[in-house]
């Protein structure tokens, strides 16, 4: 058996206590990482004015878990239509939550993809779903474009296109428009999927890994480009209407000249309003492509839109309300900065949205105070709220990256 001095025990702690304190010193980002993350979860009391109230919670699968993902819920035909990563795509009753429907796009026994995905394979859904003429439409990373019966969720047609398909398409006049990765937007016939025409647009070197949803409106195609431009084509035959800068490229690394226009642009009468994630938010004239004003605010989310007032969710998860009709800042609110906000829907009087910790806060739209909030996941950011919620009526319905489905009622 070894033995030893009390002298060379009391050397041999010194030793460990002096290691474990050079640990602490060699160690202090990780620390402060830690900090600031408490910190930024970490939330304020506030004065509630209401109590939103849960109506119901379902699974969707294994959700988008920790990957990129715009994709939200649908709301139509009394229906409520969710998707997974994976390939699961599920139809709930709007007012019970009652799964009417499931299907699962990655089963290799599921029509067209049989033989294409092995069973447990991602079908890597990622563009968000639209609903309308009877119909489920969305898009894969797999470049694989898909219509399902919005009653009973069989696959009518699915078609293949050279590209990511990152954002939801846009259906209008039995064509079916998609944005892809690739710079180049297909349209599809609603029909059967045939495709009708292309048009493409540059890609720089570096650029934001989503894409901006194409907007159908007027007879012609809005959309936003990796290189800051806003497009409009006309959707009968895909020629170029007009296109206008918006973000400016700037700065000597590749990095720094990021003018991404990756949020689908909003429309009201005969204005566009548009934002770029180097900072430049426009209001632009739809015939023209004219620039009504332009001002500094940098953001990759959609923007929201109630009366004259404009909201915008910036990069940092800074929220500001603005007047829509000259650009004016009417508030902002700094105090859920690095949450990962989302979106802002307006329910009434509130504007609502969801962070990465599982949240939904709702803003008072007159002045930006907090008025409600509750917590729909976690508190973890594996079961945060990833994408704005949709909203119909006073019911919102929020999904979290862990697959959950909740309806929830503001008062």
């Amino acid at each position: 058996m070894l033995k030893f001095s009390m002298t060379t025990i009391r050397t041999a702690l010194v030793g460990a206590a002096a290691l474990v304190m050079s640990g602490c010193s060699l160690m202090p980002d990780s620390f402060a990482l830690e900090d600031d993350e408490l910190a930024i979860k970490q939330l304020a009391p506030i004065e509630e004015k209401f109590r939103p109230e849960i109506l119901w919670r379902r699974s969707v699968g294994d959700g988008v878990e920790d990957h990129f993902s715009r994709l939200s819920p649908a709301v139509a035909y009394d229906k409520v239509y969710a998707a997974s990563r994976h390939g699961v795509v599920k139809a709930f009753e709007q007012s019970t939550g009652k799964q009417l429907w499931s299907v699962n796009l990655a089963d290799s026994d599921n029509g067209w993809f049989s033989g294409i995905l092995s069973d447990g394979d991602s079908a890597k859904i990622a563009g968000g779903l639209t609903v309308v003429y009877g119909t489920v439409y969305l898009g894969t990373e797999n470049g694989n474009v898909v219509a399902l019966d919005a009653e009973t969720g069989e696959v009518q047609w699915q078609t293949f296109v050279k590209g990511e398909v990152l954002a939801r398409p846009a259906v209008e006049s039995g064509i079916v428009v998609v944005n892809t990765g690739a710079g180049t937007l297909f349209a599809l016939s609603a029909e059967d999927g045939s495709e009708l025409w292309t048009a493409e647009a540059e890609v720089p070197p570096l650029s934001l890994r989503g894409v901006s949803a194409p907007l159908v409106a007027n007879g012609g195609v809005i959309y936003g480009a990796p290189t800051g431009k806003l497009s409009v084509l006309i959707l009968e035959n895909g020629q170029a209407a007009w296109e206008q800068p918006i973000g400016k490229p700037s700065g000597a690394t590749e990095l720094e000249r990021l003018v991404d226009i990756d949020s689908e642009p909003l429309i009201l009468g005969g204005t566009i309003y548009v934002i770029s994630y180097d900072g430049t938010l426009a209001a632009v004239e739809l015939r023209s492509g004219r620039v009504v004003w332009n001002r500094e605010y940098a953001s990759y989310r959609r923007l929201a839109l109630d009366g004259n007032t404009l909201f915008v969710s910036d990069n940092n998860g800074v929220l500001y309300a603005l007047d829509r009709r000259n650009g004016v800042e009417l508030w902002s609110k700094t105090n859920l900065k690095q949450r990962e906000l989302t979106s802002v829907v307006p329910v009434g009087d509130y504007a609502v949205a969801g962070d990465k910790y599982g949240y939904l806060h709702w803003f008072a739209q007159n002045n930006g105070d907090i008025v409600a909030r509750l917590a729909v996941g976690g508190n973890d950011q594996d079961e945060g709220i990833y994408v704005a919620p949709v909203v119909e009526g006073n019911i919102l319905y929020a999904q979290t990256r862990d697959g959950q489905l909740v309806a929830v009622k503001t008062p």
